[in-house]
């Protein structure tokens, strides 16, 4: 069912820069309201960082990923040969001050304040999701029966069951613990050995993100809304509003909004604001399977760090992060590592892909996104930095910004996700 269109009292020109989940679900719900809505990017919709990750629309992810603080895992990531993360030198020390930030910000007493602000966005991210998909019809895309995550050793699995049992206090968080016996009932064919699993009950899954966020494009079009394949060259104030040049093309406007994901603090730096994002880089590549193999459900590997996912074209993988500097050259030794170890989970056949997969994941010190008006700059509008959660956030980043942008009391208090907060 199509959502009703609203009537404002004054639709206004509106540019939306970024054509990713988040970029594409904010130009959705602008239209919706009503408003005349252009969407630009330099590719199709849905084909940057959106197109590569696992595909979770997450509902039980209330903690952000945080820095690693013990000294036990510091010293594991150190010779930077994990498969959950590592590392470029350089891109550390061009990040230095917002990775320490993101380290002091990951200490106990301020983590415990992030999470509520965190969480107030993930339990709403998937509802949001629900109205887009049916308004798109993109239902086959989806899948509605959760994840599993995987655990070697009893001693992790212990431990993230107690966590779970406390989310599911705080934040209705649903799930099955599945001991071995169970976890193979699941999953006959993964190796054998493994302590146990959750599964996460609440998730919905994508066999393809990258035809999700195109479907939802589509269905913008449909709408009426204008989508513009070409790059974005120039971004200046002009009077009480904006100009853009696009492709060699100058396209005045009353707003902008500025979801360009890893791309967006440069642009943000030439208007004299400074956010201090960084990126977490991932690697994806899809596999055939051996001997007839079948994964149920997308699974990850907890404890080593990776993510299988039955996808369209096949068995997807997906590594942990890299820190690394956002235009370095692609490092595949993390994806090898990755695979190496998932081979011995589950029979993954052969490379389907010409080449790994690469994007880069828009990080901020303390793990929330940007959302919100630019700072000093009337009619400019900030959507970026969702790290990991791009994908599930999108639509309900779009239906905030919505609401802030129309003058309206959000759904949540806005302020923990507003720039000025830096």
């Amino acid at each position: 069912m199509v959502p009703a269109r609203s009537s404002p009292k004054s639709a206004r020109d509106i540019l939306v820069l970024g054509a990713g989940m988040v970029g594409v679900c904010t130009a959705w719900h602008l239209l919706q309201r009503g408003h005349r809505v252009t969407l630009v990017d330099r590719n199709a919709p849905g084909r940057e960082t959106s197109f590569g990750n696992a595909g979770i629309i997450q509902r039980e992810a209330v903690r952000p990923y945080r820095f690693p603080r013990d000294l036990a895992t510091l010293t594991r990531v150190l010779p930077n040969r994990q498969v959950d993360i590592r590392y470029q030198p350089s891109g550390m020390a061009r990040a230095a001050l917002p990775l320490f930030q993101y380290w002091r910000n990951s200490a106990p007493e301020r983590y415990a304040r992030i999470v509520p602000e965190y969480a107030a966005l993930i339990t709403r991210a998937r509802d949001a999701h629900a109205a887009m998909i049916d308004a798109a019809g993109a239902e086959d895309l989806i899948r509605q029966d959760g994840y599993l995550e995987v655990f070697r050793t009893a001693e992790a699995f212990d431990a993230e069951c107690r966590q779970a049992e406390q989310d599911a206090t705080e934040y209705d968080v649903t799930y099955r613990v599945l001991d071995s016996a169970a976890l193979a009932e699941e999953e006959p064919d993964l190796a054998a050995g493994l302590a146990g699993a959750i599964h996460w009950t609440q998730p919905w899954t994508a066999t393809d993100p990258g035809a999700l966020v195109a479907a939802y494009a589509n269905h913008f079009q449909q709408q009426g809304g204008h989508v513009i394949q070409a790059p974005l060259e120039t971004l200046s104030r002009n009077g009480s509003g904006w100009r853009a040049t696009v492709g060699g093309e100058t396209i005045a406007t009353e707003q902008v909004v500025l979801a360009l994901g890893p791309w967006s603090a440069p642009w943000l730096d030439q208007q004299g604001v400074h956010v201090p994002l960084f990126v977490k880089r991932g690697y994806h590549m899809h596999y055939g399977t051996l001997d007839n193999a079948r994964l149920r459900h997308w699974l990850m590997d907890s404890e080593t760090g990776y993510l299988l996912a039955p996808m369209r074209a096949g068995i997807r993988l997906t590594t942990g992060a890299e820190l690394a500097r956002h235009n370095a050259r692609p490092h595949y030794r993390q994806l090898a590592a990755a695979e190496a170890v998932a081979r011995t989970l589950f029979p993954l056949g052969d490379r389907l892909d010409p080449q790994p997969w690469m994007g880069a994941r828009p990080c901020t010190p303390d793990m929330k996104p940007v959302i919100g008006p630019a700072p000093g700059l009337p009619g400019l509008w900030l959507a970026f930095g969702h790290g990991h959660q791009g994908f599930t956030m999108g639509p309900i980043t779009g239906k905030l910004l919505g609401q802030m942008m129309d003058g309206e009391t959000t759904d949540v208090d806005m302020a923990p996700y507003r720039a000025d907060r830096f």
